[in-house]
């Protein structure tokens, strides 16, 4: 049997990406240079050999896995499909709005002066997902329980389903704290991250019901794809 291998990969950069707004549950289309990137990253992963792939049901996690699999050698034959409990946390009232204005209202709530002093303080993601709820004024932002069950059993249903069809690779594109959050379910220590890059590679091992991370935040395959090109285009 080979080894069961999740492949995370964050979103290419959307419009609010770039213009600094919180997208959650609201959806922008990945931009030109979003595009490009992904691109890249489609010809660095053509030759990872994938048994399926999945997205979120989020319109910009559909366009990268789309770009990425137009560039798999094998495209005819893996299978695509989505799953929304890979989507990104929903931030009910705050979706949408800046991003300055999230991490003010959140500073206050956690009584700390700035987005940096949130791991330096040990705020967990718990107490995050509840400062969310306590400043969303619509009721539909999630609570950390929703979160989590949600993001855990999706996650673990596809290396279950991909370790009981004889392992191997498994692409999913999904979102910066979907992904982050994920592996301090996987690593309780983990601090609160929020830099994943879009694009970046993030891979988790699955063995006998057990997570293992093995890479985080990886844009090699970014920059393998980028080179080849270049040396294709010469």
């Amino acid at each position: 049997m080979t080894e069961t291998k999740l492949y995370l990969i964050r979103h290419g950069k959307t419009m609010f990406n770039t213009i600094d707004r919180v997208q959650g549950w609201s959806d922008t289309p990945l931009t030109p240079e979003g595009k490009q990137t992904i691109q890249h990253l489609g010809v660095g992963l053509q030759s990872v050999p994938f048994e399926e792939a999945y997205s979120s049901d989020s319109g910009r996690a559909i366009q990268t896995a789309k770009i990425i699999l137009q560039h798999h050698k094998e495209k005819e034959t893996i299978l695509f499909e989505m799953d929304e409990r890979i989507r990104e946390w929903g931030f009910g009232s705050l979706d949408g709005g800046y991003n300055n204005i999230l991490w003010s209202l959140l500073a206050r709530i956690l009584n700390v002066d700035s987005l940096e002093d949130m791991s330096k303080v040990s705020v967990s993601y718990k107490d995050f997902a509840e400062a969310i709820v306590a400043a969303d004024t619509s009721g539909w932002a999630e609570s950390y329980e929703e979160i989590r069950d949600r993001v855990w059993t999706g996650f673990e249903d596809m290396a279950k389903k991909r370790e009981a069809s004889n392992g191997g690779n498994t692409l999913i594109v999904s979102h910066g704290y979907t992904i982050a959050f994920f592996l301090s379910l996987i690593d309780t220590r983990r601090p609160i991250q929020f830099d994943l890059i879009n694009g970046s590679v993030t891979t988790v091992i699955y063995e006998n019901g057990k997570f293992t991370i093995d890479t985080v935040n990886d844009t090699n395959y970014i920059e393998a794809g980028r080179n080849s090109l270049v040396v294709h285009n010469h």
